[in-house]
């Protein structure tokens, strides 16, 4: 059995409080995996939306906006939805990337992105989200203090109202421009 002389026990005990906080500091700054909407989709349920492809772009004042789809999404654009009157399928996912907006420089003064505001998320489900649109809707909140993502807590139909403007389009207002 291994003694440790009571000597290094203050010191131990203080390297164990330090990891505990430097480990449980990145655990809480990486919350992209557990980072989730009661009841509804969860950052994880996106993984790769980084490298999705571009459907649009949108900018309101102060922010920047690019809006990505997974396969799916994509494939279903190709094909005619939204509109041939046709629902997007189950499986198809779609991000809107938020940014503060800064201008560029003095030089060529247009608006880039800035900080990360926010991420927005939607799934077609419809065994998940039996809603008129089938739709689960996310939105996280980012903090650039903490690197850390809090979703908006409305729930997985917090967009249903919103979306009902475009009801038309199968809630879905981002058109897929010509390339």
């Amino acid at each position: 059995m291994l003694r440790i002389p009571a000597v290094f026990i203050p010191t131990l005990a203080i390297g164990a409080i330090v990891c505990v906080v430097v480990l449980g500091g990145a655990a809480i700054a990486d919350n992209k995996e557990t980072a989730a909407v009661p009841g509804g989709p969860a950052m994880a349920d996106f993984k790769g939306y980084e490298t999705w492809q571009v459907i649009s772009v949108s900018q309101h004042p102060g922010i920047i906006d690019v809006i990505v789809g997974n396969p799916a999404m994509i494939a279903a654009y190709k094909s005619g939805v939204p509109a041939n009157g046709k629902p997007f399928p189950d499986g198809a996912r779609m991000a809107k990337i938020h940014w503060n907006s800064k201008k560029f420089s003095d030089a060529f003064p247009v608006q880039s992105p800035d900080t990360l505001h926010d991420i927005d998320f939607m799934v077609r489900d419809s065994a998940k989200y039996t809603g008129d649109d089938h739709w689960g809707y996310a939105q996280f909140n980012y903090n650039t203090a903490s690197d850390t993502f809090t979703p908006l807590g409305k729930g997985p139909s917090c967009g249903t109202a919103c979306h009902q403007a475009a009801a038309r389009t199968d809630y879905v207002f981002t058109e897929f421009p010509k390339r």
